[in-house]
């Protein structure tokens, strides 16, 4: 039995929750501190990891850019400094931006994937060591909108580099599972985290849009982020040492419609 499925609950678990200042980010720290847990959470604003942070003893922020160079340094000798162990490393932290191939621009091109694929990457690479001492947890959040073989107009950098993720979470638990480590996938569908509106659209053009799509989901409603934070907590406990290489869509059954 790896070393973290002896630790009761969340009780002595370390986690870095990436893209933590909002979102599903901030709800997934806020629950895992719930649990027991202490958490590192990492984002590129202090002002919406202090949020995150208020009111929570246990999780503690570093503001970073997942995509420079330096960060998967800095972030895994941050958490062993504050921690002194990792346990779950949840890769969370994505941008967006919409547009069709022939509006694409390297800038926006090369911000999402190395935030939504290159980051994630070697982040869980410089944890290995660290998650392989406690028997660990990688947590890769995706995209149910990229699941299958549904295309995704206007957002096809994101797509793809979300479509990646999910390839590297069936490769690493495969290559990662002799280490003791296993890495799942959570999948959210809509979920109301004012990304859209981060990513340059109107308030009310975002709403409406929210609007149309609990129209068409079977759930009939979108997503909460708390909704995804459930089910990562879930994914890294005990009870679930047994799922490796999955990745799960939560998405109200839109994906399957």
């Amino acid at each position: 039995m790896a070393n973290s499925d002896r630790v009761a609950g969340g009780g002595g678990r370390a986690v870095v929750v990436t893209g933590g200042g909002t979102g599903i980010g901030r709800a997934t720290a806020r629950a895992f501190h719930e649990d027991g847990a202490r958490v590192l959470i990492v984002g590129r604003s202090a002002e919406t990891l202090r949020a995150t942070a208020d009111g929570y003893d246990g999780i503690r922020c570093l503001t970073a850019d997942v995509r420079a160079p330096e960060a998967a340094e800095e972030i895994v000798a941050t958490a062993l400094r504050e921690f002194g162990r990792i346990d779950v490393l949840v890769n969370n932290a994505a941008v967006t931006g919409f547009a069709p191939l022939d509006g694409l621009d390297r800038d926006c091109v090369e911000a999402q994937l190395g935030t939504n694929l290159i980051g994630p990457l070697f982040l869980t690479q410089q944890a290995l060591d660290a998650l392989e001492a406690t028997g660990g947890t990688v947590v890769n959040v995706s995209s149910a909108g990229s699941l299958g073989r549904r295309a995704w107009p206007e957002n096809s950098v994101y797509g793809v580099a979300k479509a990646g993720l999910d390839f590297l979470t069936r490769t690493w638990a495969v290559e990662l599972a002799p280490r003791g480590i296993r890495c799942v996938g959570v999948a959210p569908g809509v979920v109301d985290t004012g990304v859209g509106v981060r990513a340059g659209m109107p308030p009310e053009a975002y709403e409406a849009f929210l609007a149309q799509m609990a129209g068409r989901i079977p759930a009939g409603r979108v997503g909460r982020p708390e909704d995804i934070a459930w089910w990562i907590v879930r994914l890294t406990g005990p009870e679930a040492g047994y799922v490796n290489g999955a990745v799960l869509a939560v998405d109200g059954a839109l994906s399957v419609v």
